[in-house]
């Protein structure tokens, strides 16, 4: 499960970081570059939650991480192949498939494999694994891309698809007690799960899901945008800085996820999150004054504190939230799908205020967005508290 999620990193995120300067090098505009991320991104956050309902009930969770392997590894040729609008938006949408079943499929496998009561620490490790894989992979494509180009990244991202698949292959399905990997009632392992009550009417997964879309909505076009604000002004080579950006993200993101996995067994997940959103303001302001070199550091380190803390507690608290439905995964699904919303608007967002008002204002209107989920997280902090 861990060496999994290692490998499966780079495959998740292997050629995202580094897209947008690929494309920009080859003639795209900053505003056509998000408009592709975004039809991506719009695809995998309508599947998220279908997605999440059939691995609920499938009892080959396996496959669920094989077929984005071989989505990933399909999408990263294709980009190759042709840099036309539509094929490239094709792959974005193969990518962003697999993304909405991967994190679902592990969350439940992980917890067929330890249980209810250890869940928690297990998605600390494997959290930490995962960005550590996501700090090698990023330093590999670094190294490749500047030695070899970007043909070089993109033959990575469909490598590290490869051993994702076999990995999980080697997990032993019998391992996989797909009564527990859905969160059905131990009192009552009969029951029928409940799709309408985890989608519409759970109010603490509800205020989760809001505040998460407000904050990815500023957050995930941050990277991006920061590479190409450094490519374009002449201050960093494309490959390397991009690297440097996830680099630097994901070796905190190892530590924090660590620390997120502790905090909660002791106070719960509502002060991880509170923390993790206002990360968001903060980065905004640092990446409006400081861009290149100069700013990559702070920037990133904020970057990995409120994603990394968000890997441990959201997962963490839609297991504890939705704990006896028998719908955990299609409740993950639900919360990734109104996230995604977010971030699948961000791209769009961010490259075209980037495109007409210059990059440093896109960097302090998109991180304002982490102050919305803040006050939402404290407004209804009585409903989710208990978490």
């Amino acid at each position: 499960m861990l060496a999994l999620n290692f490998v499966m990193a780079d495959m998740q995120s292997g050629i995202g970081p580094f897209l947008g300067v690929f494309l920009l090098g080859r003639g795209w505009n900053s505003g056509l570059i998000g408009t592709a991320m975004t039809i991506g991104s719009v695809a995998g956050m309508l599947i998220t939650i279908p997605i999440g309902g059939l691995i609920d009930t499938t009892n080959f969770k396996r496959a669920w991480v094989i077929v984005p392997g071989i989505c990933v590894v399909s999408a990263s040729a294709i980009i190759l192949l042709s840099q036309d609008f539509w094929i490239v938006a094709g792959s974005q949408v193969a990518t962003a498939i697999a993304g909405a079943a991967i994190v679902p499929a592990v969350t439940g496998i992980t917890l067929g494999i330890v249980r209810q009561r250890g869940f928690n620490r297990q998605i600390g490790r494997n959290q930490a694994f995962n960005h550590a894989g996501n700090v090698v992979g990023a330093a590999l494509s670094g190294y490749l891309g500047w030695t070899f180009g970007y043909t070089a990244v993109f033959d990575l991202a469909a490598a590290f698809g490869m051993v994702s698949i076999v990995c999980v292959l080697m997990i032993p399905p019998k391992s996989i007690d797909n009564r527990a990997a859905r969160g059905t009632s131990e009192a009552d392992p009969d029951s029928q799960p409940n799709a309408s009550y985890v989608l519409l009417t759970h109010k603490p997964l509800l205020v989760l899901s809001v505040a998460l879309a407000a904050f990815h909505l500023g957050n995930a076009a941050i990277l991006p945008l920061y590479g190409l604000a450094a490519v374009a002004t002449g201050g960093a080579d494309g490959p390397s800085f991009v690297a440097a950006t996830v680099v630097i993200a994901q070796a905190v993101m190892t530590i924090v996820s660590i620390v997120a996995m502790r905090v909660a067994e002791k106070r719960g997940y509502w002060p991880i999150l509170l923390v993790s959103f206002a990360a968001l303001p903060l980065r905004g302001v640092l990446a409006y004054f400081f861009v290149g070199w100069l700013g990559v550091i702070p920037v990133q380190i904020l970057d990995g504190v409120g994603a990394g803390l968000q890997s441990v507690a959201v997962p963490g608290l839609v297991a504890r939230a939705l704990n006896g439905t028998g719908r955990i995964n299609l409740g993950q699904g639900a919360v990734l799908t109104v996230q995604g919303l977010g971030a699948s608007l961000s791209p769009l967002l961010g490259g075209w205020l980037a495109q007409t008002a210059g990059y440093n204002a896109a960097f302090v209107l998109l991180g304002s967005f982490g102050l919305v989920s803040v006050g939402l997280w404290i407004a209804f902090a009585s409903l989710v508290k208990k978490y």
